[in-house]
């Protein structure tokens, strides 16, 4: 579809010529590795099938145990309104006639889901159906749905979420309360006044599927936009940049960013496409907003995206608009290290893009796994434990949500350039036989004999537990020591971690006798380690980056460690601080037994004939790639209206 002005979007496109040859050809090669990349649902499971009620773009091919699934989920989301009207006092006829709907959104309702992809999934009931509602009787009813597992509730959420496993596939549901007195299954949420009367919660919630049915409105093809958006996707993913909560960009604002560029080439091809976005969004002038559409102004009284109006919104730093009204920013999480990394990203795609158009890269290259491990010398490590399941990933998901408030803590701790969270925790369960080892799994230091150990290596062992942890990861990029500079350098990060700390046991739903979270410094190399890192600080220090962050064959063969002094009565652990907690206790790793809090500060420096860390001469090799440029006679400044 196009506008009055003959053209979709905030400006005329940049060119409205089809795309070369070459680039038709391109493209024919990209959609052959999507597919070597698994990122299709295999044709034997796929087939066409009705949309729960969207409109007719939605209509996509997806495995048939997605549809069944979700045809259990439409029940469940009925039988729970039912009974929620039964006990508010309806009659019968009442609760029946309450309805409740589902409404798909996220790379499912774009179309772009693959296999293994979770399912966002909106729950629309009824006024008299309250949140409490969703959280206490809803989350209890998945709990008893067949082949239902990993059922877990975040209440406290920005966008408060249920998170599950159904029949194996993930979904996340919302829930979203309308001001109608009962939901019919011909509902559409396109009408803006069913955000009348409604919290801010409930708008949100409602944004996903409102702002996903308008991208697939405003892209000019539908297909040519799917095919770039799964490779764009792709990419984000491997290169660990695809994620909102830990400040770098998240589903919703790659679809509206490729949909943007599909705008500027709306007769291009899906390599074309690529190619330009990579080129186009290196080039971008933050923070100039990226729009689908002019900011529409409502006649309810909710909050719309306006730096001139907002402090906060000035503060957005790549502010990508969603088109739905209210019109949101959905990058507000990026953080000054994170946009320095993305626009990175972007350079190396755009130089890997320009070489496959001329024939001297694959597009293989574009989808290499990401080096975040072998990237810095430095890492810290946040380390969140409880004793049950259940608990800690409602523990990890909280703890998760507020790495980003520590990255921006730390970008403002001198000699530090910036710091580099990685995009998903890594979970383990540790079964433990003494308190001494309870002590070691809470700091994330796991010996190969906790890790072989099993459930039913400690049943009916007096004191024996199991723990289960979920480690977080910041990489630490250090400014490097001034020429003629001698001596060690200190970097203090005491201040971070303490108000981080502070902040994640602010939870209403803490408890320091059941709750861990230690946060500590760790090297790349254990080696490098014991020249650089103070003695007196090496027990707040792991050897290296445990293997489990590495897939198979990836790292090289490390020196073996000696084994520390332990045994029976010896009381305490040569890496373990002397005042960790008791068994039942995982509070923080702490350097004053005071206050309990972690001061981290730790040496930065290089050994003799090094630069200063292993990012340095990352950062020169992209600085050696040339600025990526359009094509002769097409002009980026058209994006932004700034020509």
């Amino acid at each position: 579809m196009t506008t009055e002005r003959g053209f979709l979007g905030v400006t005329p496109p940049i060119s409205t010529a089809e795309s070369t040859e070459r680039e038709k050809e391109v493209t024919a090669t990209l959609m052959e590795e999507l597919r070597r990349q698994n990122t299709f649902e295999s044709m034997e499971e796929a087939r066409l099938s009705v949309s729960f009620g969207e409109a007719g773009d939605a209509k996509v091919a997806f495995d048939f145990r997605r549809e069944t699934v979700l045809g259990r989920v439409a029940a469940a989301v009925k039988k729970f309104v039912y009974e929620v009207s039964l006990s508010r006092g309806l009659s019968e006829a009442a609760a029946n006639a309450a309805g409740g709907k589902i409404f798909t959104f996220g790379s499912y309702r774009l179309g772009v889901h693959g296999p293994g992809s979770d399912i966002d999934t909106l729950c629309v009931v009824p006024k008299h159906v309250s949140r409490e509602d969703f959280f206490q009787t809803f989350e209890p009813m998945l709990r008893e749905l067949e082949d239902a597992t990993e059922v877990s509730g975040v209440p406290e959420a920005y966008v408060p979420i249920i998170k599950t496993k159904i029949s194996g596939i993930p979904l996340d549901f919302l829930m979203a309360r309308l001001a109608l007195s009962s939901i019919p299954d011909d509902l559409s949420l396109k009408d803006d006044n069913l955000l009348r009367n409604l919290d801010e919660r409930c708008v949100r919630s409602l944004g996903g599927s409102r702002v996903n049915d308008e991208i697939l409105r405003l892209v000019p093809h539908v297909e040519v936009y799917r095919d770039s958006l799964r490779c764009i996707k792709l990419w984000a993913q491997r290169r660990a940049i695809y994620s909102n909560v830990n400040g770098f960009l998240g589903g919703v604002a790659w679809a509206i960013l490729v949909a943007r560029i599909c705008q500027l080439y709306p007769n291009a091809t899906a390599g074309a496409i690529v190619s330009r976005f990579f080129i186009i969004m290196y080039q971008w002038s933050w923070p100039q907003p990226v729009l689908l559409k002019q900011i529409e102004e409502g006649p309810l009284q909710v909050r719309v995206w306006n730096p001139k109006l907002y402090p906060a919104d000035r503060s957005h730093r790549m502010p990508i608009i969603t088109p739905a009204y209210p019109a949101m920013c959905s990058t507000h999480n990026v953080t000054a290290s994170t946009q320095m990394i993305v626009t990175e990203e972007f350079k190396k795609g755009a130089d890997i893009v320009d070489k496959v158009i001329v024939g001297t890269a694959s597009w293989s290259e574009l989808f290499q796994k990401h080096d975040f491990f072998h990237k810095y010398r430095y890492y810290l490590q946040v380390i969140a434990s409880t004793a049950t399941a259940d608990t800690q990933i409602k523990w990890a998901g909280t703890v998760e949500s507020r790495i980003r408030q520590l990255v921006m803590k730390l970008e403002y701790v001198d000699s530090l350039i910036l710091a580099h969270p990685f995009i998903k925790g890594f979970d383990q369960v540790s079964h433990c036989i003494t308190e001494e080892e309870v002590r070691q799994v809470a700091q994330g230091q796991i010996s190969d004999v906790i890790a072989k150990r099993t459930k039913a290596d400690i049943e009916g062992l007096d004191g024996a537990s199991t723990v289960h942890s979920t480690t977080f990861y910041i990489g630490l990029l250090i400014e490097p020591k001034p020429l003629g500079a001698v001596g060690p350098r200190r970097l203090d990060i005491s201040y971070p971690t303490t108000e981080f700390t502070k902040l994640v046991k602010m939870w209403e739903k803490y408890d320091e006798d059941t709750m861990g979270i230690v946060v500590r410094n760790i090297k790349r190399s254990c080696n490098l380690m014991r020249q650089v890192i103070p003695s007196d600080l090496t027990h707040f220090t792991s050897s290296a980056l445990p293997d489990y962050v590495f897939d198979e064959g990836e790292r090289q063969p490390k020196q073996a460690l000696k084994r520390p002094k332990t045994g029976k009565g010896s009381g305490k652990s040569s890496n373990t601080s002397p005042d960790m907690p008791n068994k039942k206790r995982r509070s923080e790793t702490t350097q004053d037994s005071e206050n309990g809090i972690p001061g981290l500060s730790f040496s930065s420096t290089t050994l003799h004939g090094e630069t200063n860390g292993l990012y340095a001469p990352i950062n020169r090799a992209v600085n050696e790639i040339k600025t990526p440029q359009l094509p002769l006679g097409e002009n980026a400044a058209v994006a932004t209206g700034a020509q």
